[in-house]
C-alpha cells in the first residue's frame, strides 16, 4: 500500500493548518446553544479560517450520492446524523442535542481536519455516555501509535472499547491519510474485519493520519438521506464523532489538531 512519508518541514506545515482548524472548532464551540442555526456554526469556522488566509476544505466536494457539491464550510451533524450534515439557516439547535462538526483547511499547501461532538445545554446522561466513549476511542489511537505498530492491533482496540459499552462503530465510513490532499492513502478504519485485515498497514515516522471513530448508540448501520450528504442512522438512534490529524514521531505521535 504506497502512502506519503511527511518530511519535518511538511509536518510544520501541517501543524499549523491544524491549529486554524483548532481554533475554528473552539469558536464554533463557544456559540453552541439553543436557538443558534447550524448556519451560524458555518460563519463561525468561515471567518477564522478567512482570517488566518487558509482555504477551507469541504465546500464544493464531490459526492458519488448527488450531482450537488458540498455547500458549506462546515459539516454540521446533528443528533442521529453522523457525518456530513449540511449547514442551514433553517436547522436551529435545541437544548438537549448534541452536534458534530468536521472543519478543514488548507493552507501553503497542507492540510488539517479535524471533528467534535459538542453539546446543546443539558443533554441526556445516554448522549452524555456516547461522547466521552466516543472521545475515549479517539485517545486509543493517540495513546497507542508508534512506529511499526500495525494499524489493525490498534483499530481493534478501538472497536472493542466502544463494544464493551454497548455501543456500535459505524464501519460505512472511516478515516484516511492527510497532506497535500484531504484524502490520501491509506484508509483508516475503526475496526477489524476480513477485508481491512487484508489492506492492513504499518505505522512509519512521518506518516500523517486522520483518525476518526464514528459511534453510533444503536446498531451500526448508516443511510444517506436524499440531499446525497447526509448520513444518518437507520435506527434513528445518536451518534457522536471525534476526530484529529495526527502525525507518527519516532517516540510515539503528534496530535496536530489538538
Amino acid at each position: 500500500m504506497g502512502f506519503s512519508i511527511k518530511t519535518e518541514s511538511d509536518i510544520e506545515k501541517m501543524r499549523v493548518s491544524g491549529g486554524i482548524v483548532r481554533k475554528a472548532l473552539e469558536s464554533v464551540r463557544n456559540i453552541c446553544r439553543p436557538g443558534v442555526t447550524t448556519a451560524e456554526l458555518d460563519q463561525a469556522a468561515t471567518e477564522v479560517a478567512e482570517q488566518a488566509g487558509a482555504a477551507t476544505l469541504f465546500k464544493g466536494q464531490k459526492s458519488p450520492h448527488t450531482p450537488k457539491p458540498f455547500p458549506g464550510a462546515v459539516c454540521a451533524s446533528v443528533n442521529e446524523q453522523v457525518v456530513h450534515g449540511i449547514p442551514s439557516s433553517r436547522v436551529k439547535l435545541a437544548e438537549g442535542d448534541i452536534v458534530s462538526v468536521d472543519f478543514g483547511v488548507k493552507l501553503d499547501g497542507y492540510c488539517g481536519d479535524s471533528a467534535v461532538t459538542i453539546p446543546v445545554g443539558e443533554i441526556s446522561a445516554l448522549k452524555r455516555r456516547l461522547m466521552d466513549v466516543t472521545k475515549a476511542v479517539l485517545d486509543i489511537a493517540i495513546d497507542n501509535m508508534a512506529p511499526g505498530k500495525k494499524w489493525s492491533g490498534i483499530a481493534a482496540q478501538m472497536q472493542a472499547k466502544a463494544k464493551s459499552e454497548g455501543f456500535s462503530v459505524v464501519k460505512e465510513l472511516v478515516g484516511h491519510g492527510i497532506g497535500k490532499e484531504m484524502h490520501e492513502s491509506p484508509q483508516v478504519p475503526n475496526f477489524v474485519d476480513r477485508f481491512t485485515l487484508n489492506n492492513d498497514f504499518t505505522l512509519r515516522e512521518g506518516m500523517v493520519i486522520a483518525v476518526e471513530p464514528m459511534i453510533n448508540a444503536g446498531r451500526g448501520a448508516v443511510k444517506t438521506l436524499r440531499d446525497g450528504w447526509t448520513v444518518v442512522t437507520r435506527d434513528g438512534r445518536p451518534s457522536a464523532h471525534f476526530e484529529h490529524t495526527i502525525a507518527v514521531t519516532a517516540s510515539g505521535c503528534e496530535v496536530l489538531t489538538g
